[in-house]
């Protein structure tokens, strides 16, 4: 006990050297302790390791996708992974790729909000189909300017083709009237 309080540990960290028990009995003051423990007939037994071996080789296992069946499972499973975080990593998501094509000019502003209230509204389950839908668009607004383009050109062929025919009608008729 004496020992321990001088050594500063608990009394089952102390060694006393079994050959030389009555040496050590004898003892009885701080200063014999002191001078045992420099002879080396009572040292302070080294701290007893804590091993985290078994613990990273679970750790390791874990990540493989073991010690996860409903046996190990305390929570719901709401609990364990929250639907509103993932709707929430969901919506960054789509949002993040909506606001970098808008910044890089891919989609208008028009474009953006309306895409903006359908992904909040759930219509793209993920990235992908956002992407793909968002180049289905473009395609089909191309495709509606295109066809828009070549039926005001026929329709301006039109119009000049009509003109001329009442020109030579009209050139026509003067010829007609100014023979008579």
């Amino acid at each position: 006990r004496l020992a321990a309080s001088v050594l500063k540990c608990g009394q089952r960290k102390i060694w006393l050297d079994p050959n030389e028990m009555t040496e050590i009995s004898q003892a009885n003051s701080r200063q014999n302790i002191r001078k045992l423990v420099k002879s080396g007939l009572i040292f302070k037994k080294p701290q007893a390791s804590h091993s985290r071996f078994r613990i990273r080789e679970h750790a390791a296992a874990k990540r493989l996708g073991r010690h996860s069946g409903f046996g190990k499972r305390k929570g719901t499973a709401e609990a364990r992974m929250p639907t509103s975080l993932l709707w929430m990593r969901h919506m960054r998501v789509l949002r993040n790729l909506l606001r970098r094509y808008r910044e890089q000019n891919k989609i208008d502003r028009h474009m953006y909000h309306n895409l903006y209230l359908r992904s909040k509204g759930g219509s793209f389950k993920s990235k992908r189909v956002l992407m793909e839908h968002i180049h289905k668009v473009k395609a089909e607004n191309a495709r509606t300017t295109e066809l828009k383009n070549q039926a005001d050109a026929h329709r301006q062929r039109n119009k000049a083709a009509r003109e001329r025919r009442a020109e030579r009608i009209s050139a026509k008729r003067d010829a007609l009237l100014n023979t008579e």
